[in-house]
């Protein structure tokens, strides 16, 4: 959304203040067809109005006698939604959307509506400053993997080069030192999930290890025989295979909460399907397929009430929304590091205390005991009891340096920003002849999941490669999701705060030639 009574400021500002004021050229692109116009600024602030000016849509309360030449200027932008298809797209353009990017995306004076400095972000992630195929890399693969700030790698490199040690069990100043580093991201994780102790904090590999280890740990203790586990038909293959293989063995059956056609869950059909013998709900905080972001808090809620316990895979929200473990009250929460911005091979595990306790350990093998005979072996206290064997040291340290740098910008700036980039997306991409998005639900990060007719997944997948624009094409391990609207695989760009809205224009003069 653009603040316009800011952005008003800012005109003024910039141009010298005074009345009556002139809109700089480089707020009103000339291939758009619009002079500079002038007019007087409003007298009262504008930010109540401006979501819905933005959406190009009717506003009573923004009158002609309270602000003549604004009104004028949008009325006619309204008419001129049905003109000729913008020479610079080749599609109908939003002339009004069009106006603001730039401002929006921090180009020229302005600064984001978001308050993010994407420019100077940008200059943080040396891989993408590099050209692929002879065009500027738009790295729009993020829901698959996110790049690395310079930050993040400095922290790993500091690492290797004066801190490199096993933990715990040394007895010199290296040892220490990388104790302090690993446990210290361990507090920045609880501190990023805001849980209520470091200790309910269990590194992993990633999500698919985490989730692995839920089900052989909660499933050994608690799942019996015609037990019940419930997952959503958005899961990704990490949140369903570790469950059918934990069913099979025990005996249990598996629940699949079904989706409409938007690509929400049917809330009335999953509380039909929780009941007595319900004992774990295993559900996605946000599709990796179709974005769809899940009303967590309130399946959680609807869980609890039938004495279920509920995982949450965090993988595709961690990055984008706030999340509070103890506000959810989930009991596990899992997620991948390279998700957010730091390596492949770490994540993290949230595991409230009171099932730590009681649930055992799944490996067995050093950094887990406190003694060991050939006859039996006392356990260590969690979360070690989860973590057998040397730890991803450096790694964790990664992560700990990437949860500081998305703190430092801050994740409500970056949902705001995000949200821009999504629905600038959207409007793009369905004014592309032959183009239809799958999954459309209102609430959504940032991920547009399209097949194009006449062109094959694959092929348009290799035609974005060769102009740069680096996106998933296949069935991003959801197959059960994209079988709901008949399809084996979907193109899927993805968006992080790192993206702008020119590389998105990129992407759409492409598939227009295309």
């Amino acid at each position: 959304m653009i603040d316009l009574s800011a952005f008003w400021e800012r005109i003024q500002t910039e141009t010298g203040g005074g009345s009556p004021v002139s809109i700089p050229q480089s707020a009103v692109p000339q291939e758009f067809g619009f002079p500079t116009l002038s007019f007087e600024p409003p007298v009262a602030p504008l930010r109540e109005h401006s979501d819905r000016l933005v959406q190009g849509q009717t506003y009573p309360d923004v009158t002609a006698r309270q602000y003549p030449d604004l009104h004028a200027f949008v009325e006619n932008i309204q008419h001129n939604r049905s003109a000729e298809p913008s020479s610079l797209f080749g599609f109908p353009a939003d002339p009004l959307s069009a106006i603001f990017k730039k401002v929006a995306s921090n180009q020229g004076p302005f600064s984001s509506p978001a308050g993010l400095n994407v420019s100077r972000i940008r200059n943080d992630f040396p891989i993408l400053h590099q050209s692929v195929h002879g065009k500027p890399l738009v790295w729009f693969d993020n829901a698959a993997t996110t790049q690395k700030p310079r930050q993040v790698i400095e922290a790993i490199s500091a690492f290797y080069e004066r801190d490199n040690s096993n933990i715990h069990r040394g007895a010199h100043a290296l040892a220490a030192r990388a104790t302090d580093a690993y446990e210290g991201a361990r507090e920045k994780v609880q501190r990023y999930l805001n849980a209520g102790n470091a200790s309910e904090i269990v590194f992993v590999r990633g999500t698919t290890e985490g989730i692995n280890l839920v089900a052989n740990t909660y499933g050994k203790q608690y799942i019996q025989a015609g037990d019940e586990i419930i997952l959503s038909e958005l899961e990704h293959h990490a949140n369903i295979v570790p469950w059918q293989m934990m069913a099979k063995e025990r005996g249990a059956i598996l629940r699949v909460i079904p989706i409409n056609d938007q690509g929400d869950v049917l809330l009335d059909n999953y509380a039909k399907l929780l009941g007595p013998r319900t004992k774990i709900v295993a559900i996605t905080h946000a599709s990796n397929g179709l974005g769809t972001i899940l009303p967590i808090k309130t399946m959680i809620d609807m869980a609890h009430r039938v004495g279920a316990h509920v995982l949450v895979d965090g993988a595709q929200s961690v990055a984008h929304i706030p999340v509070d473990v103890q506000a959810l009250d989930c009991d596990f929460f899992v997620f991948s590091g390279h998700k957010i911005f730091a390596p492949t091979g770490i994540g993290a595990l949230f595991i409230k205390k009171s099932l730590q306790d009681i649930l055992p350990p799944w490996q067995g093998g050093g950094s887990m005991i406190k003694d060991v005979t050939f006859e039996s072996t006392t356990y260590s206290d969690p979360p070690a009891k989860f973590e057998a064997g040397t730890p991803n040291i450096a790694d964790a340290v990664g992560l700990g340096a990437a949860l500081d740098y998305v703190r430092s910008i801050g994740l409500p700036a970056i949902a705001t920003y995000e949200k821009q980039l999504l629905d600038y997306a959207t409007e793009g991409l369905l004014h592309i002849n032959g183009l239809t998005i799958i999954g459309t639900a209102a609430e959504k990060v940032g991920v547009t999941s399209f097949i194009l007719k006449h062109k094959t997944v694959p092929e348009v997948g290799r035609y974005l490669d060769q102009h740069g624009i680096a996106v998933r094409a296949g069935h991003h391990c959801a197959q059960p999701s994209l079988r709901h609207f008949g399809l084996e695989a979907t193109v899927r760009p993805s968006y992080s705060f790192y993206n702008t809205f020119e590389e998105i224009d990129s992407m759409l003069v492409a598939l227009k030639n295309l």
